[in-house]
């Protein structure tokens, strides 16, 4: 399968690439997560890389929290298939004068973050290179398989929780600036939603991404995968207290801010018709889901532009 469908971009046209060489030996990339039937059961695997200077600084970061959120991270992708974690396996690329302590504290975060999921490390391996690197891959189970691809015309587009507080701290970061504590905290230690991907697909998601690039990146991906068009009303964003300041500061408006920020982790979700949001966490209905391509994001009914985040760009 060489043509798998995602948004546009440089990181993504690498993808596209790499499918294409691959072809026929690679069949079902493109989800957040590979689904494997076992014994009659559905499992999802996944991998997520984690790098120094890309990802994380250390002097914004202790190692805990360094390793809390590359699992963290590892491990919403289980949320988006509504898989039910079962463990984690680290592979840890190290300089050489790295010392055991800090390699120590590293695991000590990733361990309790698999924890707090209700899964365990099952293994990894450790090796030197020129700089700190996590490659977390995360194993899950699920009574059904969810894709990115299922959304049809007619359904609703939901998002749990608040968006924009990651960018928040970060934005504060490079400015100089302390970040607020729970901006600091939405970046450093980032939650999974995985009790909340496990409820959406019980309650029939027909499509559902996490937001690691950010919302104006992301629902392209949902978009091009189910092959629609999806319109999303900014305004209806629910933003993280955090942002205001940051995007006053920004000289955005909170709602963009948002929008563009991505390790947020929280859900994007397609719900089917009828379905109402009596959901035991915060959702949020954004927009709605249409025949077409692409993604219309609108703020205050004006048409905009919210690209996501690329590794390549």
């Amino acid at each position: 399968m060489s043509a798998i469908r995602l948004g546009g971009g440089p990181e993504f046209d690498r993808i596209r690439a790499i499918a294409a060489a691959l072809g026929d030996r690679a069949p079902g990339l493109g989800d957040d997560v590979a689904w494997l039937e076992v014994g009659g059961r559905h499992l999802a695997v996944s991998t997520d890389v984690s790098v120094e200077g890309v990802h994380f600084r250390r002097d914004w970061l202790a190692p805990p929290e360094i390793g809390w959120r590359a699992a963290a991270a590892a491990l919403s992708d289980l949320a988006a298939a509504g898989a039910e974690p079962l463990g984690v396996l680290v592979a840890v690329t190290a300089p050489a004068d790295e010392g055991p302590a800090t390699l120590a504290a590293l695991m000590d975060g990733v361990g309790s973050a698999a924890a707090a999921a209700g899964a365990g490390v099952l293994g990894g391996d450790l090796s030197r290179g020129t700089a700190l690197s996590l490659a977390i891959t995360v194993v899950g189970v699920s009574e059904r398989i969810l894709r990115r691809s299922g959304a049809e015309p007619g359904d609703g587009l939901w998002v749990t929780g608040e968006l924009g507080g990651a960018r928040a701290a970060l934005t504060a970061w490079r400015a100089g600036r302390t970040p607020a504590a729970a901006a600091r905290e939405r970046f450093a230690r980032p939650q999974p939603r995985l009790a909340a991907g496990a409820w959406l697909a019980a309650h029939g998601a027909t499509a559902m991404l996490d937001l690691s690039d950010g919302l104006g990146g992301d629902a392209g991906h949902l978009a091009a995968a189910s092959g629609v068009r999806l319109r999303i009303a900014l305004e209806r964003l629910p933003v993280h207290p955090a942002v205001p300041a940051e995007a006053d500061a920004a000289g955005e408006a909170p709602e963009l801010f948002a929008a563009r920020g991505g390790e947020d982790f929280e859900l994007l979700a397609a719900m089917p018709p009828g379905f109402t949001a009596a959901s035991p966490f915060p959702l949020t209905r954004i927009g709605e889901v249409e025949a077409g391509r692409g993604v219309a994001l609108e703020l205050g009914g004006r048409p905009v532009s919210v690209p996501g985040y690329d590794h390549f760009a």
